[in-house]
């Protein structure tokens, strides 16, 4: 049944409704285009809102949807002439006050000497473990007695980055007058040898120089290292052909590891120079083997020689190189001058009835002499790697090569 009070839902909001979805500054307005309050019990008539605002028939209450638009008459820009000009001229004033007060705070920070770096003790400086404080301030030597907001971050961060020990430097201002530097140092994984030096180098092929004043040298704890001799990587080698052999030592290294021996700190020394044939010196009773590995299967092989080793020593008590290359044989070099006796051949082809032909390789030049490790350095075998070492017999002016294959375990 409808009532009068449900004729006039849909033409009048109550008070208290109004109020809840409109702000004051709303219902004032309507208040000035003439909506009063002559409306049947105290409401208030809105016809400015849309159509699409209704109010529920059973609730008695506005709908979400509602909408409501306000005018506004007023324009926030003077009307007048001079009102216009007055507004520019407060406008151009307020920047001319920001900008002063900005040149006044750039004056006050560049010229004041609260802002100025007193010495190098004012420069903070840590991770720093090789490279020694005043290598590291000879970076900052015109920063001295300077502003601190004329110093460059970014230019001695470069410079620092520049050295070769430092791999990432970061470098900030400590107001009023403080810097502090903080650098992460590169990590050595072989020994180098530089001409007639032995230096470090890390994983990127970055060549480091192993200094006897660093600061850990200073305080009496030099810093040890258990690493081979890498050949095949020279300075004057691009830095990518550097990065390249590294990657190949490394995954070299990995693997002889990856049976959680630490097998690589058994080598003396590794070449690098044919990326197709990693060779690797091993010590073996007072000399040195040469042991060819390829390019992979590095373990596995290693493995192989591993478990050869007492009989070739049996039979070749001058083995100078095994080639462990190859799936179904293993060439073995003799010593120069070394005879092999007449049953060897017999012996290691137990297997097979076959004899094991005996090559004789042309004569070669005597192998160059190579200065010892200096005092304090690694103490390993610096041999040619392309040549047998000889520790106690002359150079050698030819080689037996022999072919045979591994006896059957």
């Amino acid at each position: 049944m409808d009532t009068p009070c449900a004729e006039r839902s849909e033409s009048y909001i109550p008070n208290a409704i109004v109020g809840y979805g409109y702000t004051e500054m709303a219902m004032q307005e309507m208040d000035e285009q003439g909506f009063g309050s002559d409306t049947p019990s105290g409401a208030r008539r809105v016809s400015g809102v849309s159509s699409s605002r209704r109010v529920d028939r059973q609730t008695g209450r506005a709908g979400f949807g509602a909408q409501f638009r306000l005018r506004f008459s007023r324009s926030v820009m003077p009307r007048t002439q001079k009102g216009r000009i007055a507004g520019a001229v407060a406008l151009f004033a307020s920047l001319g006050l920001l900008a002063g007060a900005g040149y006044e705070g750039q004056h006050f920070l560049l010229h004041d000497e609260r802002f100025v770096v007193p010495g190098s003790s004012a420069i903070q400086i840590e991770g720093n473990s090789h490279l020694t404080r005043a290598q590291l301030l000879s970076v900052f030597g015109e920063d001295v007695d300077r502003n601190i907001f004329t110093v460059s971050l970014a230019q001695r961060r470069t410079e620092l980055e520049r050295l070769p020990w430092v791999e990432h430097a970061t470098v900030m201002r400590l107001l009023p007058d403080r810097l502090r530097v903080s650098i992460v140092e590169r990590t050595p994984v072989a020994f180098v040898r530089q001409g007639s030096k032995i230096g470090l180098v890390d994983r990127t092929g970055v060549l480091l120089d192993m200094d006897d004043d660093s600061e850990t040298a200073s305080k009496g704890a030099p810093v040890q290292y258990s690493f081979p001799v890498v050949t095949g990587v020279s300075e004057d080698d691009p830095a990518s052909v550097r990065s390249a052999r590294m990657k190949i030592y490394l995954k070299f290294a990995s693997d002889l590891d990856s049976s959680k021996e630490n097998i690589s700190s058994k080598l003396s020394e590794v070449d690098l120079s044919n990326p197709e044939d990693v060779k690797a010196l091993i010590p073996d009773h007072g000399t040195e083997i040469l042991v060819h590995f390829g390019d992979s299967d590095y373990l596995d092989r290693y493995r192989k020689f591993e478990a050869q080793l007492p009989q070739w020593h049996t039979q070749y008590p001058k083995l100078a190189s095994a080639d462990m290359r190859y799936d179904r044989q293993v060439v073995l070099e003799m010593q120069a001058g070394a005879s092999v006796p007449t049953n060897n051949t017999q012996t290691a082809e137990a297997s097979d009835p076959t004899p094991a032909p005996i090559k004789h390789a042309a004569p070669r030049p005597a192998a160059k002499k190579t200065a010892a490790p200096e005092r304090g350095r690694p103490h390993t075998k610096l041999a040619a790697m392309g040549q047998p070492h000889f520790p106690d017999e002359s150079a050698p002016t030819g080689k037996h090569v022999i072919s045979s294959k591994p006896a059957r375990q």
